[in-house]
């Protein structure tokens, strides 16, 4: 991001830097294990918040191009929590390497960050 954008984010009380929390990445193969999944992190409070949302994906695995109709969740986290939420994701996941993708929150409102906050452990 330029300097100038991240100066009006600060200007409308926002953060223009890494704040220290993260948005989780994480593909699953139906409606019903992305839920259970959710519902899971929730309640072990390793996450805030969890949107899900079907996507279309084309990958390469084993050598062979593959495409699959799988299930995006987006998790709203903490950073210091994300060793323990990939330790779990993978221990409650059906597949063999899951998709876990953290990308740092560099601008939100200082409310909904102490909302994560003050909703995870």
């Amino acid at each position: 991001m330029k300097p100038e954008i991240l100066k009006s984010f600060k200007e409308k009380d926002v953060l223009g830097e890494f704040s220290g929390y993260i948005v989780v990445l994480i593909t699953a193969a139906s409606g019903k294990e992305a839920d259970v999944l959710a519902e899971k992190l929730l309640d072990a409070k390793l996450a805030a918040c969890v949107n899900i949302t079907g996507v279309n994906s084309f990958f390469s695995w084993q050598g062979k191009k593959e495409s699959s109709a799988e299930v995006l969740l987006i998790v709203k986290t903490r950073y210091e929590l994300f060793s323990q939420l990939e330790v779990f994701v993978k221990k409650n996941h059906s597949y063999e390497v899951p998709e876990i993708i953290a990308l740092p929150i560099i601008a939100a409102s200082r409310e909904y960050l102490e909302w994560i906050k003050d909703s995870t452990k």
